[in-house]
């Protein structure tokens, strides 16, 4: 990844697709297309690891999807619309990832973003996060 400092790393909670993440990510989200395919998310569900293992990604990513960690997975390099792919072919909504990835239930998430989400109130940066100890 790029040693480069940018603006957006001091968001909490957030993790940019950008093109750092882009070519970290690359084999992880080339597999998660590859579910776009019947055939291939059959395959998949009958030997996980043995279809991972068809892609040159790092053991973090392997074990990211096995363990089905959404967030380590953006945190990898995955891209959110592609890894929802494998969402899907475990008969799982974007939403109920959502609810997962924030740390509540699909019905607390779904009321929170019918309210017009989280409130920004605390949440400005890490840094700032850090220093009020």
């Amino acid at each position: 990844m790029s040693s480069l400092s940018r603006e957006y790393d001091d968001l909490p909670g957030t993790t940019v697709f950008d093109a750092d993440m882009a070519r970290r990510g690359y084999h992880l989200n080339m597999f998660c297309m590859s579910l776009m395919k019947a055939d291939n998310r059959a395959t998949f569900k009958a030997d996980e690891r043995a279809y991972l293992d068809r892609y040159p990604m790092t053991e973090d990513q392997k074990q990211s999807v096995l363990k089905r960690d959404w967030n380590g997975m953006l945190a990898l390099g995955g891209n959110i619309y592609f890894t929802s792919k494998i969402a899907a072919t475990d008969g799982l909504s974007f939403q109920q990832i959502a609810a997962m990835m924030s740390g509540s239930t699909q019905a607390e998430y779904a009321e929170m973003m019918l309210k017009g989400g989280r409130s920004p109130d605390g949440n400005r940066s890490k840094s700032e996060w850090k220093n009020r100890g």
